[in-house]
C-alpha cells in the first residue's frame, strides 16, 4: 500500500510537469535610445542631462554587433531622491527611478513594453556626508533600473 504522501507528491509532480518553461531568448537589439525629456519637463533638466549618458552606458552591452534587430527605447519618466541624513531614523523613504522600456521592430511597431521601477534605499549611494552623495545615489538608481531592463528582456 502506498503512503498518502507518496500519492500526493506523485499527483503534484504530474500536474506540474506541464508547467515547465524554457527561458525565452534575449531579443537582438540594433540600437538603444534613451529619452529623458519627460524628466526634464518636470523641472529636473540637469538631472535628466546626467541620467541619459549614464543609462546609455549601462545598457550598451545589450546592443548586438551585427546591426540587425529591434530598437530599445527607454523613456525615463520620474526620479525621486528622498531626504537622507544617514541612519534609519531620519530616512523618509526610498529613492526611485521610473522608466518605460519598449522594443520597436525595424518596421516601427512596438514588440513589447516594460514599465520599470527601480527602488533603492538612499544609503546605496554611500556616506550621506560626502559632497557627491546625490550623484552616487542617482548612479545606483540608474544601474538598478538597467538591471531590471536587462531582466525584463531576458538578458
Amino acid at each position: 500500500m502506498l503512503a498518502r504522501r507518496t500519492v500526493l507528491v506523485g499527483l503534484a509532480a504530474a500536474a506540474l510537469a506541464g508547467c515547465q518553461t524554457t527561458p525565452r531568448p534575449a531579443p537582438a537589439i540594433h540600437a538603444i535610445r534613451v529619452d529623458t525629456a519627460p524628466l526634464a519637463a518636470k523641472g529636473q533638466a540637469a538631472i535628466a542631462a546626467a541620467v541619459k549618458p549614464m543609462l546609455e552606458r549601462e545598457l550598451a552591452g545589450l546592443r548586438t554587433a551585427d546591426g540587425r534587430g529591434a530598437t530599445l527605447e527607454v523613456t525615463v519618466t520620474g526620479l525621486y531622491l528622498t531626504s537622507y541624513a544617514g541612519g534609519q531614523a531620519v530616512t523618509l523613504g526610498n529613492d526611485t527611478l521610473e522608466s518605460v522600456a519598449r522594443l520597436i521592430d525595424p518596421n516601427g511597431s512596438e514588440i513589447a513594453r516594460y514599465p520599470i521601477l527601480a527602488i533603492m534605499a538612499p544609503s546605496y549611494g554611500g556616506a550621506w556626508y560626502r559632497p557627491d552623495v546625490n550623484r552616487r545615489r542617482i548612479e545606483a538608481l540608474v544601474a538598478g533600473n538597467a538591471q531590471w531592463i536587462r531582466r525584463a528582456l531576458g538578458s
